[in-house]
């Protein structure tokens, strides 16, 4: 059954490689856009059977794309999506797999699109209210709902091990004979791999070292 598809991709060499390969498959693509900022108008325009839409989109080019899909569906949850990433982003697969209560959603890495028949089945299931998430994906979300702390380097963890224990930047840098810019580097790759909230740096150390705590009480 042919599809009315929205698609919202950054860039113009992927946004039109897309649009070629749907309408190869019989699919139309009611609308491209290249910014977060113009899908929820498209879709209110278009009322489309599926929304397919990059993370990393301007404006801000963080997870606009995402935060537009995932607002988007919480108005109208009939509205079936399928992100794409460049990356296995996990707090960013976990938010849309939150939304999966009725189905049609999916998020597939970028790479699975050369495997043209793979993803169009992924589309096409997507649609009929199915769910498709990339395999990798799956690897590294069960990986993370066993212990997020298994994801951090030995020295990321000897610094959330200071961090624990009430030290100052300069102080675990003293500790660790590197520099503070390092310690920086190091905390900042801890709030990633723990999937902290963007927020305050105060905030996000308290949560990382309960996360961390949590972590001990369990072995």
């Amino acid at each position: 059954m042919p599809l009315r598809v929205i698609l919202a991709e950054d860039s113009a060499l992927m946004r039109e490689g897309l649009v070629g390969l749907l309408d190869r498959f019989g699919h139309t693509t009611v609308a491209a856009v290249g910014d977060a900022g113009e899908v929820a108008a498209a879709v209110e325009r278009e009322r489309p059977d599926l929304l397919i839409t990059d993370v990393r989109m301007p404006p801000l080019h963080t997870d606009d794309g995402l935060r537009a899909a995932v607002a988007l569906r919480r108005a109208r949850p009939s509205l079936r999506i399928l992100v794409l990433s460049q990356y296995v982003e996990q707090s960013y697969a976990a938010q849309l797999l939150d939304l999966d209560d009725g189905g049609g959603v999916g998020y597939l890495l970028k790479d699975r699109v050369g495997a043209v028949t793979a993803f169009i089945d992924a589309v096409e299931r997507v649609a009929a209210g199915g769910t498709v998430v990339d395999p990798e994906v799956v690897r590294q979300l069960i990986r993370r709902r066993r212990d997020p702390l298994e994801r951090l380097s030995s020295r990321e963890r000897e610094v959330l091990a200071l961090m624990a224990e009430g030290r100052s930047n300069t102080s675990m840098a003293a500790e660790l004979f590197v520099t503070e810019a390092a310690v920086n580097k190091h905390i900042r790759g801890i709030f990633t791999k723990l999937d902290l909230p963007t927020d305050t740096d105060g905030h996000r150390r308290v949560l990382a070292v309960l996360t961390f705590l949590r972590g001990r009480g369990a072995t």
